[in-house]
């Protein structure tokens, strides 16, 4: 299975997603992250940046931005919040099926990640600890477990 998370600038949140998920090494799961707004090439959060180096896990150092070639590429489009799902139901709307948000496809109750940009290293720890969580009932649920 295909797996793109998809925020606004993949420098924060979806680099964190695509990094917790690559963690976890699951057999027949690729995963990539990219930003509705990224700018191609942009450096990600250090804060982003570090706490994955920190937990040893699988950095991608710069953002892309979410194309075409992305879309016919994954099987299932995660998005931070449901502003991006919509944004891309209506972009592509034959594709609607296979975009949700994190949070909706896991079964939490409230369905937006919290977006640390411009916070300090605290605030993107509780979005760390956030999408770790997330990321461990979807790999669950990738597995077959749920």
């Amino acid at each position: 299975m295909n797996i793109c998370f998809i925020c606004t600038g993949n420098t924060c949140r979806s680099p964190l997603a695509e990094g917790i998920l690559k963690s976890k090494q699951l057999e027949g799961v690729s995963v990539r992250s990219a930003g509705l707004y990224a700018t191609d090439g942009a450096p990600i959060s250090s804060y982003s940046f570090n706490l994955l180096q920190e937990h040893g896990m699988p950095v991608t150092p710069v953002s892309r931005r979410f194309t075409e070639e992305d879309l016919e590429w994954a099987d299932l489009i995660l998005t931070m919040t449901a502003a991006h799902r919509e944004m891309l139901r209506i972009a592509a709307p034959k594709e609607s099926g296979k975009i949700m948000t994190l949070k909706e496809y896991t079964g939490a109750a409230q369905y937006d990640v919290q977006d640390p940009y411009g916070g300090n290293l605290e605030v993107y720890q509780q979005t760390f600890e956030e999408l770790s969580d997330q990321i461990d009932v979807l790999a669950r649920k990738l597995m077959g477990e749920q």
